[in-house]
Parts: structure tokens; C-alpha cells; sequence
């Protein structure tokens, strides 16, 4: 009798075995996603520009925020204009950065006699990545390991040196230094044959009698 009833009883363990995340290409499910955080800071104006004592709490906050490559920094004057800007923007030449044109849309008003600095960081993640919920083993469903693709699009989001490149991309530049553009151009038509089916590049001199 005990035989009749052992595939009743193998069915469950077959169907928890295939229980986790389900993916019939040979596309990852899980893709990086990118995350947009404006933080805000106010300073006051005196006319003229900051108010006495306002460019130092800027530059504390400034360096507390450890700008990076990918941060994007925005002056928000509620439309009336300031003075303040120069002064703004030498902090932000500090770190290398330059003041955007257009400020995004912050939460709360701008209060009279004040700008808005504000300062966009975007973040790459995975969620939900490693997935082990799926263990591979012979699956008639044709899925893919729950796994499979967190790897490498981890990596890629922990690398990318602006997030934001994976939403909009990123364009060539317009103009090319010749001096860089045909370097290995130069040194490929440079290069002598060593005899054994390769050639040899001879390095350039930066310095010194050739």
C-alpha cells in the first residue's frame, strides 16, 4: 500500500521546490533602480548678498554633505532674484561644481529675505538583491536561478559614476582633444614588426633628447 500513496507525497515537496521568484528569459527581474533625494538648506540675505555670518553655516553644510561626482547644486530665490549667487557659487567651485540653471520644485515656501540652496543626489541600488528563493535544480518550468542577473547589475549600480546616466544616458563630447584622439592611431602605424606576427609600439618621451 505504502507505494500507491509515495507520489501523494512527493507532490508538495516537488511543488515547494519551485516556489521563489519566477523569470522565463534570459533577462534579470531585477534591474538597478535610481533614487532622487533634494536636500535643502536656507540662507539669509542682506541686500548685497549673504548675511554676515551665512557663508560659513553654508560651507558647514556643504562639506557636511560630502558632495561627489552625480550631485547637482541649485539656487531657489522664490523668483526674486539675488545677489547671493556669486558668493554660492565660489563655495560650489570648491568642490568643483558649478551652479545649475534651474532649481527643482522643494517642499515648503521660501521665506522673504532668504534662498533656498539645494543640493540633488541621485543613488543607485538593487533591491532585493542577492535572491536565493529559488534554488537551482532540474526546473520543468524553464525559469532561470531567482539569482540570476543580481550580480553584475549590482556592481553596475555600485559603480556608475553618475546614477542619473542610467535613466538618461550620457552624451559624447562635442569637441576631441587631437592630441588624445589619435594617439593610438599614431602609435599603431608607429609600431614595427617583431618578426613573430606582432609588432612592437615604441613609448613616447615626455621629456629629454629623443
Amino acid at each position: 500500500m505504502l507505494p500507491r500513496f509515495t507520489p501523494l507525497l512527493l507532490a508538495p515537496a516537488l511543488l515547494l521546490s519551485a516556489c521563489g521568484t519566477y523569470n522565463g528569459g534570459v533577462e534579470s527581474v531585477y534591474q538597478p533602480v535610481v533614487e532622487r533625494n533634494d536636500y535643502v538648506f536656507d540662507v539669509r540675505t542682506a541686500g548685497y548678498g549673504l548675511a554676515p555670518g551665512e557663508g560659513q553655516r553654508l560651507a558647514g553644510w556643504l562639506e557636511s554633505m560630502g558632495l561627489r561626482y552625480g550631485d547637482r547644486i541649485a539656487i531657489d530665490d522664490g523668483g526674486n532674484g539675488t545677489s547671493a549667487r556669486d558668493e554660492i557659487a565660489a563655495q560650489a567651485n570648491l568642490y568643483g561644481m558649478m551652479l545649475s540653471d534651474q532649481a527643482p520644485v522643494t517642499v515648503g515656501q521660501i521665506a522673504p529675505g532668504t534662498v533656498r540652496v539645494v543640493v540633488t543626489r541621485m543613488t543607485a541600488s538593487v533591491p532585493n538583491c542577492p535572491d536565493y528563493s529559488r534554488v537551482y535544480q532540474p526546473d520543468w518550468s524553464a525559469s532561470t536561478t531567482s539569482n540570476y542577473g543580481c550580480a553584475i547589475n549590482s556592481n553596475l549600480a555600485a559603480m556608475v559614476a553618475d546614477p542619473g546616466d542610467l535613466v538618461r544616458g550620457a552624451s559624447g563630447s562635442t569637441v576631441t582633444d587631437p592630441r588624445t584622439g589619435g594617439k593610438a592611431i599614431n602609435a599603431l602605424r608607429g609600431a614595427a614588426p617583431t618578426g613573430g606576427g606582432g609588432t612592437t609600439v615604441k613609448s613616447d618621451s615626455t621629456g629629454g633628447k629623443q
